[in-house]
């Protein structure tokens, strides 16, 4: 009888804590070296790249996403710990598998590994946790094992690697963001409404709506330019952000992830208003 393959997780849980503060560049601006954001309540969040690399962008965000899915359906092991071959995991983000992307991989692994996030008093530890001041990473480890193609006919003596890809990846998620998704401290979101969004910034977007249900809103009212900073986008003048955030937002409505986003103008500020769809489930 053929074995019934599993079905892949249609969800995602990400740290509640962590979605709503600014990770990942969103431009392809050589400029930024850090990412800095105050938010309203107080205190001080700070993204720092490891010596001589450069700050987590688009592909890492979805590097992110998937691995995260994939903690999900692994059924959040205690250790933190999901195993993969570089294959699959490309296949599964729909991107074209091939030396360039396999080394675009590594390279995004080692970087949410070593890129240092810095909370003063930002980053909440569950709902009713303190609010951590300190340096973290999105990844506690990484491991790479990268295989000759001499190699591959050998595969057959080790029963610890079953396929002939070039490459197996055993990467463990950070404690604290194990910590926040056990006790429930999380948002949800449907992978296949994660992957309709073909811009970076309408998945960031995605995420931060996600955020604002998790804390009982069906409407969410933000200023440009908090918005902006919290995105994160280098774009200050509001023409510009909403150049940027027009086709983003045609996407979130089209997807189902908002039922309306409206930019406008109150008094000397500009604010946007979104509508918020329905719950992933």
């Amino acid at each position: 009888m053929a074995t019934r393959r599993k079905q892949p997780s249609r969800t995602i849980v990400l740290d509640r804590s962590l979605e709503a503060l600014p990770i990942f560049r969103l431009s392809d601006s050589a400029e930024e070296t850090v990412i800095t954001w105050s938010p309203p309540s107080g205190g001080r969040w700070r993204v720092l790249p490891a010596p001589g690399e450069r700050l987590p962008g688009t592909f890492d965000q979805d590097v992110y996403v998937e691995l995260m899915r994939r903690y999900h359906e692994a059924g959040a092991p205690a250790d933190g710990t999901v195993t993969f071959t570089l294959h699959a995991f490309l296949r599964a983000m729909g991107r074209r598998v091939d030396g360039r992307t396999y080394e675009q991989l590594r390279s995004a692994l080692t970087r949410l590994e070593r890129t240092l996030l810095e909370s003063t008093d930002c980053y909440r530890e569950g709902s009713a946790g303190p609010l951590f001041s300190g340096q973290m990473a999105v990844l506690a480890l990484v491991q790479i094992d990268r295989r000759r193609m001499t190699d591959r006919d050998q595969l057959g003596l080790f029963p610890l690697l079953t396929s002939n890809e070039p490459g197996d990846a055993r990467v463990t998620i950070a404690a604290p963001l194990r910590a926040n998704i056990a006790a429930g401290w999380s948002i949800t979101l449907l992978s296949s409404q994660y992957w309709s969004l073909n811009s970076p910034v309408a998945r960031r977007l995605y995420r931060l709506l996600a955020v604002a249900r998790a804390e009982g809103h069906t409407t969410w009212r933000v200023g440009l330019e908090q918005l902006a900073e919290q995105l994160p986008l280098v774009q200050r003048f509001p023409s510009h952000l909403q150049r940027v955030l027009q086709p983003a937002h045609e996407m979130l409505v089209t997807s189902g992830a908002a039922r309306e986003a409206v930019i406008e103008q109150d008094g000397k500020h500009w604010v946007v208003s979104y509508r918020l769809g329905q719950k992933a489930t």
